[in-house]
């Protein structure tokens, strides 16, 4: 992988990532498309440290607010002041999302197998994405249930949703969003929480491959991963900020389109 391809990955995955898009089956769509070829130790490498860069992007654009939901939850443990109580429940409910994601996307991986990466599965998924993005808007009656009304059976609910996103093609913003809307919570509501679910889930996936990426790359290759690196997290800023628009907005549909159009071309020409 020279210089180009890697920063291509980096815009596409930063880009993609919090877009309701699914960053992973582009990235595959790209690779296959441009013949990129990544070993898979390195490939590993890249992909993990990429969602590093969407973690820290997070952690950047959203800083006062995850130090204010910290912070509540520490007072909270401390003194059990009902000022704090929401952002301690909040803490609590993405922390149930987080085990269950990981557990159903684990049952899926084991029992999908390589039926993940194929052009079929992908194509399909993005149509169903892009399906999903239009109910958003022009299907759902959107609720009025904000953070304070969130429960334990939002949480599991939301869990599963993002762990369908596991499987290419189906957007992990797209599936929480239409999970948390389904449910009954706002839009805002629906957004802040699947962004903030992002935060523990990349950060548990990252945790469990660093033992495996430990290894002794070639100056190239670390240029690479830096190049890749950088560009991620910048493109995960502007995503955010794009996605919070668009939602606020009601411009989904643009991304609707786009995923039907996509999903349709690599299913026809697999």
């Amino acid at each position: 992988m020279n210089m180009f391809e890697a920063i291509l990955i980096g815009f596409v995955q930063g880009i993609s990532e919090f877009l309701p898009i699914s960053s992973t089956a582009l990235m595959l769509i790209i690779q296959r498309f441009l013949q990129i070829s990544i070993g898979e130790d390195f490939k590993l490498a890249i992909e993990t440290l990429l969602h590093i860069a969407s973690v820290l992007a997070v952690l950047v654009y959203f800083r006062h607010d995850i130090r204010k939901i910290l912070s509540d939850f520490w007072l909270h443990i401390q003194t059990r002041s009902p000022r704090t109580k929401t952002n301690f429940h909040f803490t609590l409910l993405i922390m149930i999302s987080t085990i269950i994601t990981l557990v159903v996307a684990h049952l899926l991986e084991f029992s999908l197998g390589d039926n993940f990466t194929n052009p079929s599965t992908i194509g399909v998924s993005l149509i169903i994405t892009g399906l999903l993005l239009v109910l958003i808007e022009h299907g759902l009656t959107h609720g009025n249930r904000s953070e304070i009304q969130l429960n334990w059976r939002d949480a599991i609910i939301i869990g599963l949703g993002q762990a369908i996103s596991l499987i290419p093609g189906i957007s992990r913003t797209g599936s929480t969003l239409f999970t948390a809307l389904l449910l009954g919570l706002n839009k805002r509501t629906s957004l802040r929480y699947s962004i903030m679910l992002s935060i523990p889930v990349f950060i548990g996936m990252s945790l469990m491959k660093i033992p495996e990426i430990l290894k002794s790359y070639s100056e190239t290759q670390l240029h690479a991963i830096t190049a890749a690196f950088i560009t991620s997290f910048l493109f995960a800023l502007v995503g955010i900020k794009w996605i919070i628009s668009m939602v606020e907005n009601t411009k989904l549909t643009y991304f609707a389109g786009f995923c039907i159009a996509l999903g349709i071309l690599t299913w026809r020409f697999q």
